[in-house]
């Protein structure tokens, strides 16, 4: 165990920052809407029971966020964030709302023919909102049952966008049919969009102009009940969970569960983009084999799998436009690409039980002679973890498929790295790097992904 037990509700509220990023929200938006979820739940008098299960649920309800990121950039050759955060501001199950915003989003910045070429494209795939609901609501529900939280908080994730009506997604689901606490997130996090975007009377107006389409009547009517409440919603300033969260039901963390959770987000960061399948979890076991060789402390060892596991967590704020691009990078795309490890490191540090892992997961692309980034640390600067780390992301990037070229096979990656020892990598993690790739019992073999053409960046 660690020196004090962490509520589980205080570290995945941390982290939830990292799902409002991959959404295109402001920091703050999930924990803003288990505050007003949790407030209807109050006022509809719900067992505590039920109520730890919807906690959770609003924590967790984005999930899934990074499952159809790549596609929905790809439709709209536009940035998923943009297009979630926007599209969260209209009214998409009719057709004339969703078709204005889908005009204003897509191909910003394209010819007129690009972008009528775009909206015909979208036109003629078969259900789209369907299909990118489906991707996000499923994942979402795994990640919460991989977590080991109740089939009730995975099925209100699952129903997160059914609407009253039977005109949501993904499954058409109408009135009760819906969970509850599904009906509750999704007038929660509807009504935080609003009122974080345009105040409260936008947010209540739109929970009654919806009233008996998306959201359940009743739900709305318990809204009204705590309009006024102008302390509640000051409050929503600065969320302060542990005043909501079910007595006596505190979920705590121990080593184990800080593995599940690392595991779980480690799956998150790796569905943003299809180039990066298994990108976290590869990295992970390439320095866990360099770490176990080179005789670090069993400690060390788990904090620095942990570590590989949320080091690309910062590449949740990174648009898929970016991440996916066959092209050559401009100037301004690798800026951004830059700045992944430091938000990395910044959403690491504000979580207990991971934020002594913040400075090793941030300093992946730092270099022994201090031409790495974005910190430009070297030298002793550079702990063994961070060296093993750096060493791992490199060799597991190589032998994966990028879009702009196929993946290396283990001699020619370990080649190239060989180039930077001992200037830029580390020696002894290197050597411990090529003994690991030459233990069969580690299991990495090269990527089978490969692109289906290669563009020099």
């Amino acid at each position: 165990m660690r020196p004090r037990e962490i509520a589980a509700s205080e570290l995945l509220g941390a982290l939830s920052h990292a799902l409002d990023i991959a959404e295109g929200e402001p920091p703050g938006h999930a924990q803003r809407s288990c505050l007003i979820g949790m407030r209807l739940a109050e006022e509809l008098e719900l067992d505590a029971a039920t109520r730890s299960d919807l906690f959770y649920a609003l924590l967790l309800k984005d999930a899934g966020c990074s499952a159809n990121a790549a596609r929905m950039a790809a439709l709209f050759g536009a940035d998923d964030h943009t297009a979630k955060r926007t599209s969260k501001l209209v009214d998409w199950a009719r057709p004339i709302p969703a078709f204005a915003w889908s005009l204003r989003v897509v191909a910003p910045g394209g010819s007129l023919g690009e972008r009528v070429q775009r909206l015909r494209a979208i036109g003629a795939e078969h259900d789209v909102t369907r299909s990118l609901m489906a991707a996000r609501c499923e994942r979402g529900a795994e990640i919460a049952r991989m977590l080991g939280f109740s089939p009730a908080t995975a099925e209100a994730i699952r129903a997160l966008d059914e609407h009253w009506d039977g005109n949501g997604q993904p499954r058409g689901l109408r009135g009760a049919e819906i969970p509850l606490a599904a009906r509750i997130l999704c007038l929660a996090q509807t009504v935080e969009v609003f009122y974080t975007a345009r105040g409260l009377d936008a947010g209540y107006r739109t929970a009654e102009k919806r009233s008996g389409r998306w959201f359940d009547p009743a739900l709305v009517e318990t809204l009204g009940a705590f309009r006024a409440d102008a302390e509640f919603w000051a409050a929503l300033d600065e969320p302060d969970l542990s005043a909501v969260e079910p007595p006596g039901r505190t979920m705590l963390a121990d080593e184990g569960e800080l593995d599940r959770i690392a595991d779980a987000f480690a799956l998150i960061i790796d569905a943003k983009s299809p180039w990066t399948h298994r990108h976290s979890d590869r990295t992970s076991a390439i320095a866990a084999g360099i770490a176990e060789r080179l005789g670090l402390a069993a400690s060390a060892r788990r904090d620095l799998r942990r570590a590989a596991r949320l080091h690309d967590i910062g590449k949740l704020g990174v648009s898929n436009r970016i991440l996916d691009k066959r092209g050559r990078l401009t100037d301004a795309e690798r800026a951004a690409i830059k700045r992944h490890p430091e938000l990395t490191r910044g959403i690491l540090e504000r979580v207990p039980g991971f934020s002594d892992l913040s400075e090793i997961a941030g300093a992946h692309h730092e270099r022994l002679d201090g031409g790495g980034y974005p910190f430009g640390w070297g030298g002793d600067e550079l702990s063994p973890p961070m060296r093993i780390l750096a060493v791992s992301d490199v060799y597991e990037a190589l032998t994966a498929a990028r879009p702009y070229r196929a993946a290396f096979d283990a001699a020619r990656a370990l080649e190239i790295i060989r180039a930077d020892v001992p200037r830029r990598l580390d020696a002894d993690a290197f050597a411990a790097l090529e003994a690991t790739v030459r233990d069969p019992r580690a299991g990495l073999e090269v990527s089978s992904r490969r692109a289906r053409r290669t563009v020099a960046r």
